[in-house]
């Protein structure tokens, strides 16, 4: 499974940007909670481990086992929901297995990209086929709802997105993706609508009141919006350069203690009040960076299934860096998604390392009909 490649061929431009993006991220994490940098900085050392032993093995061998990891994304998602899960804040989403706790939604981003980029990379002539589309939704079904009942609404949706983007660049025909778009978007306009009725019919309550305080801050600036309003607050108040690393002063709003979650779902709000605008555009253009890099490798991957795992992986970062900035800021509802490589959450970190390392490993496997091996 190992190979040998020049190492001219090794994208070392990712790999500083990911390590980059991660080390800001624990400065970031250290302001707002210091007790948690050891075990982000210990994720981030063994992350790294992860990423370059994947980026030198065959990702072909590997996506061999494809049905092996279906399975093991349904087992452990299930497991969540037995009295192995553990509940924090109302969501029962962990599981504790040999003395470690972790977070089967966020690997299943990466086990469902592998396993999509083989089983599209085995059945490529039907791609065009509505039939094989549905199979695939159905497919993605499953562990969609398991994680629906976490509840993991949030994840949800970037699993859609990641699963779109990736039935997208395998080819599948306009026709279905105009028909796609012509019932989701009337969708998400009726999901809003419905959202402001006094008795929503398809969302649950905490849903609903999510929604509402995204269109009327104003009207829950003490409830659901209480964390955005004081995360825009924050970031504004950063202005150009930012109070400077681990700022004292009396009023940040971070030391103040209004933002809460501000090392996992908010840290973009740190790094706004901290670093200012300086220090937030260098973040964003870190993690769009990284996504265009990887739907570049993907234009150069050797196989379908390359290009699959280069584009998906992509397409995660891409989209989930959007939310969360998105979130933070106030331009999006309020989710719970983690700001890739700089979040704290180790399952979250090493997920995405483990990404990284398959679509370096494309990169190399592309370049090696050209370059040749040592």
């Amino acid at each position: 499974m190992l190979k040998k490649y020049k190492l001219s061929n090794y994208d070392f431009a990712l790999l500083l940007m990911v390590i980059g993006l991660t080390i800001i991220g624990i400065f970031s994490i250290s302001s707002a909670k210091p007790d948690f940098v050891t075990k982000q900085t210990a994720g981030m050392v063994f992350g790294i481990v992860v990423m370059i032993f994947l980026s030198l093995l065959d990702y072909g061998v590997i996506l061999k086992l494809f049905i092996p990891f279906y399975v093991l994304n349904i087992v452990l998602l299930a497991l969540v929901l037995s009295p192995l899960g553990s509940t924090t804040n109302g969501a029962q989403r962990w599981i504790s297995l040999l003395g470690i706790t972790f977070q089967p939604s966020e690997a299943a981003k990466i086990l469902l990209i592998l396993f999509y980029a083989q089983f599209i990379m085995k059945y490529k002539d039907k791609v065009k086929n509505f039939g094989f589309v549905v199979i695939c939704v159905i497919l993605l079904a499953i562990p969609l709802g398991l994680i629906y009942m976490q509840p993991d609404l949030s994840t949800c949706i970037m699993l859609m997105l990641i699963f779109s983007s990736i039935m997208f660049v395998a080819g599948i025909d306009w026709r279905i993706v105009v028909a796609v778009l012509g019932v989701s978007i009337p969708a998400a306009l009726f999901i809003i609508y419905n959202a402001v009725q006094e008795d929503s019919s398809i969302l649950k309550d905490y849903q609903q009141r999510r929604i509402l305080a995204w269109l009327h801050p104003e009207d829950y600036a003490n409830a659901e919006a209480y964390q955005t309003l004081n995360s825009m607050m924050a970031i504004g108040s950063g202005q150009l350069y930012g109070k400077g690393y681990n700022t004292n002063e009396i009023s940040s709003v971070l030391n103040g203690g209004f933002i809460s979650e501000s090392q996992t779902d908010f840290i973009f709000t740190v790094i706004g009040e901290e670093f200012g605008f300086v220090g937030s555009v260098i973040v964003i253009a870190l993690i769009f960076a990284i996504a265009i890099e990887c739907f570049i490798i993907s234009t150069k991957a050797k196989d379908k299934a390359g290009e699959l795992i280069a584009a998906g992986v992509g397409a995660w970062i891409g989209f989930q860096g959007f939310i969360n900035v998105g979130v933070a800021t106030g331009v999006l509802p309020n989710t719970g998604l983690p700001l890739p490589f700089v979040s704290y959450g180790l399952t979250s970190l090493l997920s995405v390392y483990a990404g990284i390392g398959f679509v370096l490993n494309v990169r190399l496997q592309g370049n090696k009909n050209l370059f040749g091996r040592l």
